[in-house]
């Protein structure tokens, strides 16, 4: 996720930029999915499930906003 948003950051074209931010994005969500799992599984505890899932929210969120900048 974070080389996807670096690899962005440096990329030219708006194009480029949200090719890879939207990558980023996914790589996101799947992270979302592993977490569940994780919680699901009880290997996590309650606390740490929901701070792991407002992260990746707020990831989320920030990632659309920048992919949506791009078609500005």
């Amino acid at each position: 996720m974070s080389g996807n948003i670096a690899e962005g950051a440096g990329r030219r074209t708006p194009a480029d930029k949200a090719h890879f931010f939207t990558i980023a994005r996914g790589s996101a969500t799947e992270c979302a999915g592993v977490l569940e799992l994780l919680a699901a599984r009880g290997f996590l505890t309650s606390p740490t499930h929901r701070h792991g899932r407002g992260l990746l929210i707020r990831i989320v969120q920030m990632l659309t906003r920048l992919i949506a900048r791009q078609g500005s």
